[in-house]
């Protein structure tokens, strides 16, 4: 199985196109909503409650686990690279004579093929980002970004609001574009030059309708589910050894750390489908 894991549900946005492009494999997504959002947290408890949620992922039997939040990519997706899948542990499922690495578990974010495609889409070589205050204080994606083009300049503005306007299910509100243009304004206000925005946060496709209204003619906007799948199937092609250890049944599981009811309420409008979901515990 492949895991999918957000603090909350903006991650839907990436399972849905997950599902699209690799239609065979079974999925399990969990939501920390109980302590989301991760956004204004420190970098120690989005590592803590990132490495919790994605221990719980290896434990129902996933050896895969993409991280579709941008601020646990952000901010625990390295430490859990290089930290804790070099570690051995003696719980079930894990055989602690050899790393988690070395028994098959991998870890993913979305930053990384959101920027690999960055430079074919801008034409000015400035690109801007509109993510969680977290994000946008990690800059992540500015050093990622300069690694691959060192000629792009970057800039960022936080959006703290926004996720929570998808929450509350008010994309479509007035508010939310009124929201939503002050901070695009406030953005290019950094950098006139800017012709490609890219949407840092998995929540934000959802404000695409008030985005559509507020971004200029001539920028593009960049957003994550179709870049990351496409990422994911080449990443399984490529790693034949981890295709194999991941289960094909076309199936999907839903967990929460919250309300299940409120899940399946706001789940529903994400991904337009009922869904079946199960409170969990990962502490």
């Amino acid at each position: 199985m492949i895991g999918v894991f957000d603090s909350g549900y903006g991650g839907l946005t990436i399972l849905k196109q997950l599902r699209e492009t690799l239609p065979e494999y079974d999925f399990v997504y969990l939501g920390d909503n109980a302590r989301a959002p991760y956004g204004s947290r420190s970098f120690d408890v989005v590592y803590e409650f990132t490495r919790q949620a994605v221990m719980k992922l290896f434990s129902l039997g996933c050896r895969l686990v993409i991280l579709a939040c941008n601020t646990a990519s952000a901010k625990a997706l390295r430490t859990i690279q290089q930290h804790d899948l070099t570690k051995r542990f003696s719980q079930p499922p894990f055989d602690d004579s050899a790393t988690l690495e070395e028994q098959g578990y991998r870890v993913l974010g979305v930053i990384r093929p959101t920027v690999e495609v960055i430079g074919n889409i801008t034409h000015t070589r400035h690109v801007g980002i509109v993510a969680t205050e977290g994000t946008i204080r990690s800059e992540s994606y500015d050093m990622e970004i300069n690694k691959l083009f060192p000629d792009i300049k970057v800039s960022g503005q936080a959006c703290p609001l926004w996720a929570a306007i998808v929450e509350a299910g008010e994309a479509d509100s007035e508010g939310a574009e009124f929201f939503v243009k002050k901070r695009i304004g406030q953005l290019l206000a950094k950098d006139a030059d800017i012709d490609t925005i890219i949407l840092g946060c998995t929540h934000y496709p959802m404000l695409m309708k008030a985005l559509d209204k507020a971004v200029p003619e001539g920028i593009s906007l960049v957003s994550q589910g179709d870049l990351v799948a496409a990422s994911l199937k080449d990443y399984l092609k490529r790693h034949p050894e981890m295709d194999a250890l991941c289960s094909k049944g076309g199936t999907i599981q839903y967990y929460t750390t919250e309300s299940e009811e409120r899940f399946k309420e706001i789940g529903t409008k994400f991904l337009n489908d009922d869904l079946d979901v199960q409170r969990i515990s990962i502490i």
